[in-house]
Order: structure tokens, then sequence, then C-alpha cells
């Protein structure tokens, strides 16, 4: 397997496909570093030479596109700051609701997590 930006990329895809594992690289902008690179992006990876991939990473360096880790703290840095703000987003953030106005009485259930039942309070009730 290959490695760019510290990610193992899948050798029987083609290169312009490949790229778009790594965090911070789409298809876009793997066409582009493709194009700056001058490597075929209909190519598999397999098929590359060491120069070819020496060339991507290179150009993924230059083109100064925030990739993996680098990319991952600069996104938990900003809830990071929301959250010390004590702005609406931030407090969204730390409850694990959503952030963006999405509506919570059916929906966002990736946010909240799996459903907690809670039943049998009318009889706790009528007990004391």
């Amino acid at each position: 397997m290959a490695r760019l930006a510290g990610i193992d990329i899948p050798n029987e895809k083609r290169v312009e496909i490949a790229l778009t594992y790594v965090k911070g690289i789409g298809l876009t902008t793997s066409r582009k570093i493709l194009s700056k690179a001058g490597v075929d992006a209909n190519t598999r990876v397999k098929d590359l030479s060491d120069t070819d991939l020496a060339s991507i990473q290179s150009t993924i360096v230059q083109s100064e596109v925030p990739v993996e880790g680098e990319l991952r703290r600069m996104v938990s840095q900003n809830v990071r700051r929301l959250q010390e703000n004590g702005s609406y987003r931030g407090t969204r953030h730390k409850v694990g609701l959503p952030v963006r106005g999405q509506r919570t009485r059916s929906n966002s259930r990736t946010r909240k997590g799996k459903r907690k039942t809670v039943g049998g309070q009318k009889k706790k009730l009528a007990k004391k």
C-alpha cells in the first residue's frame, strides 16, 4: 500500500479517487493536485512509481491545504473556542445537540444518540 500524508491509500483504485481517502482532500482538490504534479488521474495506485508518489506528496505540502492531523486540530480548536466563548453554538456542541438549527423533537438521532425510553413515572408518583 502507498502512504500519502500518513494514510495508507488503496492500491486497486484510481489515484484520483484514492487521494480522497486523505481527510481534507476531496475530488476537486485531488484533481488539482494531480494536474500540478503531472500525474495521470486514471492510473491505478499500484502502477505509480516512487517519483510519482513523491511529486504528489510534495504538491500536497506546497498547496498548503490542511490535511489529516492539522485539519483535525484546527476543527477541534474552533469548537473549543466556541465552547469557551459561551456562544450558542458552543453550548450545543457541549450538550451534544444539533448545532445548525435543526429540529430536535422528532429527528437528530445521530447527534443525540440512541433513544432512552422513560416510562412508569405515573405509578411512582401515585405510590408516594
